[in-house]
């Protein structure tokens, strides 16, 4: 009977995921091409929009994880968090002046950083304690991302760009009424003042050095969904390309999600964050040459390496770093300073880069940031393995 309710609840998350990963993947691709398309707005001014949301996450999210971690209560955190993010994706759609943009944008911002680390804490507390595999319940979130450009991008054809808005709440009110089935997180008597933990965390210097290691691999992989649409379109593509590019991309990562675990156990945690910078950069160096567009969509594969295998192996890092109470926190401090500022450092900085050269020149910059995310890790994989051994003497 447990084994059959924890398969029940495991399909829930599934579920959950795949509505969640459509969502945002109905918004998140196609909104640098609503701006440029639909509002007419510069390549400058589209950077510093599509920058809000990660500059915003740095706050917003550590503070959904603290505020999370003192209630012990996520699930209802998430539910407020989607009701907030549906309303304010409604009003988004009406909103055509520059100036209003940057008001709602951060006011989305506010609210939707807090969905995938709230999520991820009440999934990771329930595979944890069942002894499940996150990554198989991931994977549905990329199914669902890589199914929703594509429909998406097709949608926008037929009809404008502004429907991704009401494809976007849609999900999340789909989400939303799935959050109810969802596992409430068991509360820990090793529960201890966010105040007085969070500089536990702050403290160790290789959760320091992890953090900017996520800033400069993970940062341009996100900041490449904002730009990437504009850079297939300027090489020949159409929204429907753009659609089948991030459905690649996002489909690449299928594979890999649910044997996530499995690698890392058997090649090391450090040695699979390291392939995920090493791969990244190789992307990254082959956009400069302004290669043929087939090649643009074979080189969308290398996305399961470091996307599919760089979420779980960086979760797991970063729960291994915290005590029991901060988990939570540390997630999303993750999200936020890791992330989020490296989300939003490429994409502003991108957006500038691209006024003054060209889309392709941005792809420089990442391949450099990438580079230096392999040395950060060799560092890290070194210090620990000295810790280790000082441990044992």
């Amino acid at each position: 009977m447990n084994n059959l309710r924890e398969k029940s609840i495991i399909y829930i998350f599934m579920a959950y995921y795949f509505c969640l990963f459509f969502a945002i993947g109905s918004l998140g691709p196609l909104l640098s091409s609503y701006f440029k398309i639909e509002l007419d707005l510069s390549t400058s001014q589209i950077g510093l929009l599509m920058s809000l949301t990660p500059i915003v996450a740095i706050f917003s999210q550590p503070l959904w994880g603290m505020i999370s971690d003192y209630t012990q209560n996520p699930k209802k955190m998430l539910l407020i968090a989607q009701i907030s993010t549906i309303a304010i994706a409604l009003f988004y759609s009406t909103i055509t002046s520059f100036g209003m943009l940057l008001f709602i944008v951060i006011a989305l911002s506010l609210t939707q950083s807090a969905l995938i680390p709230l999520s991820d804490s009440i999934a990771l507390n329930y595979v944890q304690k069942i002894g499940g595999n996150y990554g198989a319940i991931r994977l549905f979130g990329s199914i669902g991302f890589a199914i929703a450009v594509l429909f998406s991008g097709r949608l926008a054809e037929i009809y404008s760009l502004s429907i991704i808005f009401y494809i976007f709440s849609f999900l999340i009110l789909v989400g939303l009424c799935i959050t109810f089935f969802l596992p409430k997180s068991v509360p820990t008597n090793q529960r201890e003042s966010i105040l007085k933990g969070l500089p536990v965390l702050l403290s160790k210097k290789n959760f320091l050095l992890f953090l900017v290691f996520v800033f400069v691999v993970f940062g341009p992989i996100s900041a490449n969904n904002t730009y990437f649409g504009l850079y297939i379109q300027s090489i020949g593509g159409t929204l429907t390309g753009v659609g089948i590019a991030f459905l690649i991309s996002a489909g690449s990562e299928a594979p890999f999600m649910p044997i996530a675990k499995k690698l890392i156990s058997k090649y090391g945690i450090y040695n699979i964050l390291t392939l995920t910078a090493i791969v990244s950069a190789l992307r990254w160096f082959i956009y400069f040459t302004n290669p043929p567009l087939i090649i643009v969509f074979l080189s969308c594969l290398s996305q399961g390496l470091t996307v599919g295998l760089f979420i779980p192996a960086a979760l797991q890092y970063t729960r291994e770093q915290a005590p029991e109470s901060l988990k939570a926190t540390a997630v999303t401090i993750y999200a936020g300073l890791g992330l989020g500022l490296g989300e939003w450092f490429c994409t502003f900085i991108s957006g500038f880069l691209s006024e003054a050269f060209s889309l392709k020149a941005i792809y420089v910059l990442f391949g450099v940031l990438s580079l230096i995310g392999v040395g950060i890790m060799q560092y890290i994989k070194k210090d620990s393995t000295i810790d280790a051994k000082k441990e044992i003497a």
